[in-house]
């Protein structure tokens, strides 16, 4: 199992997975918990499960024709995914809390000039 890339973006799904781990959510219910589009959720999720982060599986065919509306695909965090994601959010939480290097926290000296 390896470690996906933890942008932000993969942050916010992975705490929108987090919410409720035992729940399966479809795509679309995790773009609006997430505040991200459609074009970003599915690549993420589909780097998450092919890490084994998440599952995923689709819906009865009954189901989606009954409500008149195409199939969902749902997904849902693995026992070990939620452990390794909680951890990697951990880690990109403090990651951010640190202070600046030296070399990015100075600013060169202005000189009084106007321009």
């Amino acid at each position: 199992m390896g470690m996906p890339r933890m942008t932000l973006q993969t942050q916010l799904v992975l705490r929108a997975l987090l919410e409720d781990p035992a729940r399966q959510r479809y795509g679309l219910e995790l773009c609006e918990l997430a505040g991200l589009p459609s074009g970003t959720i599915y690549p993420i999720l589909a780097r998450l499960e092919q890490v084994g982060w998440v599952d995923s599986s689709w819906e009865d065919p009954v189901v989606h024709e009954e409500a008149g509306r195409p199939r969902r695909r749902f997904y849902r965090i693995t026992q070990d995914g939620a452990v390794q994601a909680r951890d990697a959010l951990a880690r990109a939480y403090r990651s951010r809390r640190q202070p600046l290097p030296g070399w990015v926290a100075a600013r060169p000296a202005v000189d009084g000039g106007t321009s």
